[in-house]
């Protein structure tokens, strides 16, 4: 399951479900640690001796407030006649998630009615050796285990500190966890746990009839008890309302500084833009990692995850952010490149956020040969992205320290990984990571590297390395229509496979293709990629009512539809529909221009 709702800082990113439930909890990077490796943070109300933990019976409506990094839910229970409005956000500069919960009473007499927060850890990624206390010095509940504190306190009636709790064994057993204790309204007051262990804290509000009480919680992760103690003294002493309205303006600031092309948009779709770019930003590390997604979830199908840095992810998502007007993130991405690349020039499949390798299932030897284990576009388009960043913001005394790092060296690497014979790139993995060969969206990525590192170098006046740069650039794009142009279909191959006889090419259309226009290796008016990208449009365009791209024919990753492939080619991706939308703007720019 996707989660609908993230709210990150760029060390603690917080996701929740569609039933409004905290599942993922990452410190101090997004994407690692995961504390809560999918399970529940279960939310419960108490009524008139009646219980019910949030899920579908709530039907919880989940949106952010307006231009910020900021939830506003909506719950509504009938049977208990209680509605919960929400607000909760990660603060922009504490590692604090503040929550504020309005209760409404919606019965025509006064009640007591007592809202539970259960808290189901596993820290570090497993539940063996954590401990949960009450701790009466800061009056709040910990988690801990090694270097890793959770710290959960709440306010209520003006006053901070945890006066309902309980400590408990969980998936020990038949021990199922304190929030089995919540269900009756009242907490045990139990203490301390250790091993496999949770926690659950209660509040209690005396609501007038029809009318409203509200409290606010919050949650703090550090390293040591003095680090969390800290951040709960400046909830206290700034109060959580200040928190949440300082981090409120401040990603309202962050989101609406640059309104280039903007004014003349329905709202509806600046909005969306909007909060496009606070979500991309909620999976940004602060060490400049962008991660592709995290989700625990998706680890049930290979026991692994998306909460990786794919650089060819974060070159394309840098420059997005770029042209959007926002450097920053950027800039550390950029960082983050040059610390994790090969001294030979290449960056591998994927890394974690904190720069270590991460997993791959590219192996170092095939057909009983070494062989390296890349996508050469990764290394490509981080160059590319590079010389974006030097294009569009003229910042020299920044992009210097990367020059060597990210253009020469990879340029260079790039430049010698070739075929001889004919000047495409040497075989690797495609961007889809499924096949070995020379592909079409590689050899657009190649170039658009070298083209880069060409007019990177001719600015810092190596004129010698800028001609040899372009010089492998215009043999590669004459490889590419000699080799990968298939005459008699009319359009260029995803792939060519190298063998003792040449080249075997791999005709299946792909929505990759549009890589050679929206990467600059063709012009949008050049024939053969008309050619090509009318066919990829007819064949993979889904012809349901959903609409939208497909990868290829017939893909087999989470496939619905089996047996209509020709009307349904694949699942349709967004990356690839929005591929589809660029290379149609940039056409009609073209016929626009020459039209003046």
């Amino acid at each position: 399951m996707p989660r609908d709702l993230a709210l990150s800082n760029g060390r603690l990113l917080v996701m929740f479900d569609r039933q409004y439930r905290i599942r993922d909890l990452y410190f101090p990077h997004v994407g690692k640690e995961n504390h809560g490796t999918g399970h529940a943070f279960r939310f419960g109300v108490w009524a008139g001796g009646q219980f019910s933990w949030m899920g579908p019976e709530w039907s919880p409506d989940l949106r952010y407030a307006d231009a910020t990094m900021e939830t506003e839910v909506l719950a509504r229970h009938p049977g208990l006649g209680v509605e919960l409005r929400c607000n909760d956000g990660v603060d922009f500069a504490e590692n604090v998630l503040i929550r504020r919960v309005e209760v409404r009473n919606l019965s025509d007499r006064p009640r007591e009615i007592r809202c539970f927060f259960h808290h189901d850890f596993h820290i570090l990624g497993n539940e063996v050796g954590d401990t949960a206390f009450y701790s009466p010095e800061v009056g709040a509940l910990l988690h801990y285990k090694e270097n890793r504190y959770f710290l959960i306190n709440c306010k209520v009636n003006g006053v901070a500190g945890v006066e309902q709790f309980a400590c408990g064994a969980k998936e020990v057993g038949t021990a199922e966890g304190t929030w089995r204790d919540a269900e009756d309204g009242v907490l045990s007051g139990n203490p301390v746990a250790q091993g496999s262990v949770d926690s659950t804290l209660g509040v209690s509000l005396t609501v007038p009839a029809g009318g409203s009480a509200e409290f606010h919680y919050w949650m703090a992760a550090g390293r040591d008890f003095h680090e969390v103690s800290v951040i709960n003294s400046v909830v206290k002493d700034k109060s959580p309302e200040e928190l949440l309205r300082r981090t409120r303006n401040y990603w309202r600031l962050w989101v609406c500084k640059d309104r280039r092309g903007t004014a003349d948009l329905p709202s509806k779709i600046v909005d969306r833009y909007r909060q496009s770019l606070l979500l991309i930003h909620t999976q940004i590390d602060h060490d400049g990692g962008i991660l592709a997604a995290n989700d625990t979830d998706i680890s049930e199908l290979a026991r692994d995850t998306y909460s990786y840095v794919w650089p060819r992810d974060g070159a394309l998502v840098s420059s997005a952010l770029m042209h959007a007007g926002h450097s920053g993130a950027a800039a550390r991405f950029l960082g983050f490149c040059s610390r994790v690349i090969s001294p030979n020039g290449y960056l591998r499949h994927k890394y974690n956020p904190d720069g270590s390798l991460a997993s791959t299932w590219h192996g170092y030897v095939r057909d009983g040969k070494p062989v390296l284990p890349i996508q050469e576009d990764e290394t490509a388009l981080v160059i590319w992205a590079l010389g974006e960043y030097f294009d569009l913001y003229q910042r020299i005394d920044e992009t210097a320290p990367f020059y060597r790092g990210l253009a020469t060296r990879p340029a260079d690497f790039l430049v010698d990984y070739v075929d001889q014979q004919t000047g495409l790139p040497l075989p690797s993995f495609d961007l889809w990571e499924e096949r070995w060969g020379v592909h079409a969206f590689t050899v657009a990525a190649v170039i658009a590297g070298l083209r880069a590192a060409a007019s990177l170098a001719t600015g810092f006046g190596e004129t010698e390395r800028a001609d040899r740069y372009r010089a492998c650039a215009d043999r590669m794009l004459e490889g590419a229509r000699a080799v990968l142009w298939n005459e008699r279909a009319q359009r260029f191959a995803r792939m060519a496979t190298p063998g003792a006889g040449g080249y075997t090419l791999d005709m299946t259309m792909d929505a990759s293709l549009f890589g050679l226009v929206l990467l600059g290796a063709l012009p949008p008016d050049d024939p053969q990629a008309v050619s090509t990208l009318d066919q990829v449009k007819e064949r993979l365009w889904v012809r349901t009512d959903i609409g939208g791209m497909a990868r290829y024919e017939n893909d087999y990753y989470q496939q619905v539809e089996s047996r209509d492939t020709a009307r349904v080619a694949g699942n349709p991706w967004f990356v690839c529909t929005l591929w589809l939308a660029r290379y149609t703007f940039r056409t009609l720019a073209g016929e626009m221009a020459d039209h003046l």
